[in-house]
């Protein structure tokens, strides 16, 4: 996107609304700005509905362009399910689909809610116009990890969104742009720095960090899941 603002990228967030309005308040987030967010929103911390809320927000206060992580994607999922057949939360051990995303944080985020009948229409809507991708003319985005000799457009979706770098850490993309994703787990709250690959998912809601940072200048701001800055 055009603009003389700073091009920033905020790491999983996970439900910890405490933490992204910390690191938002420290940066100074302006209309300017460009900021990526790499998905993951919901799932697993406390308020993953406060964090919708504090997304959808965001983009009249700033050049926003939200990626689409996996969790992003099972909540979807679920809730779409949820909408043709709510008797099938009854027994979600006959979907294994739904099992997974109630396994891996669901049940925090329908907590949120306070059921999934309570989610509200323009939060369905911010879910279906997440991205896989986005490309700037420094850098690629992706929530998980990407193919280094195809292009954005033609990545496969299990690789942007599931495959951990732990699984396939891939080379330079052949765009030779640096490419920055989330997903993968820092535990030790360090940003993972491969040159080629910058990792931002700093493991807020496990103990670490919420990552943003300034593309341009490597400011960096990071708070913990209370939203104490670093």
């Amino acid at each position: 996107m055009p603009g003389t603002g700073r091009l920033l990228a905020l790491g999983d967030i996970h439900g910890c609304l405490a933490a992204l309005d910390a690191v938002l308040d420290a940066a100074r987030i302006g209309p300017d700005d460009t900021l990526v967010t790499l998905g993951d929103y919901v799932d697993r911390g406390p308020d993953s509905r406060g964090v919708i809320d504090r997304l959808i927000a965001l983009e009249s206060r700033c050049r926003l362009v939200p990626l689409r992580g996996n969790h992003d994607l099972m909540f979807a999922d679920g809730l779409a399910t949820f909408c043709r057949d709510p008797d099938r939360f009854a027994e979600p051990w006959s979907s294994p689909i739904l099992m997974t995303w109630l396994e891996c944080g669901g049940f925090e985020t329908i907590e949120s809610y306070g059921g999934l009948d309570a989610v509200p229409p323009e939060h369905a809507a911010f879910l279906g116009r997440l991205r896989n991708w986005h490309e700037t003319d420094r850098f690629l985005f992706v929530h998980a990890n990407y193919d280094p000799d195809s292009p954005l457009d033609g990545q496969p979706e299990d690789l942007l969104l599931w495959t951990s770098l732990r699984e396939f850490e891939p080379g330079p993309h052949r765009s030779g742009k640096p490419v920055v994703v989330g997903h993968t787990s820092q535990k030790n709250g360090e940003i993972l720095d491969r040159d080629h690959v910058l990792c931002l998912d700093t493991y807020c809601y496990g103990g670490g960090w919420l990552t943003l940072i300034d593309l341009g200048s490597g400011a960096l701001w990071q708070a913990d899941r209370g939203g104490r800055l670093r």
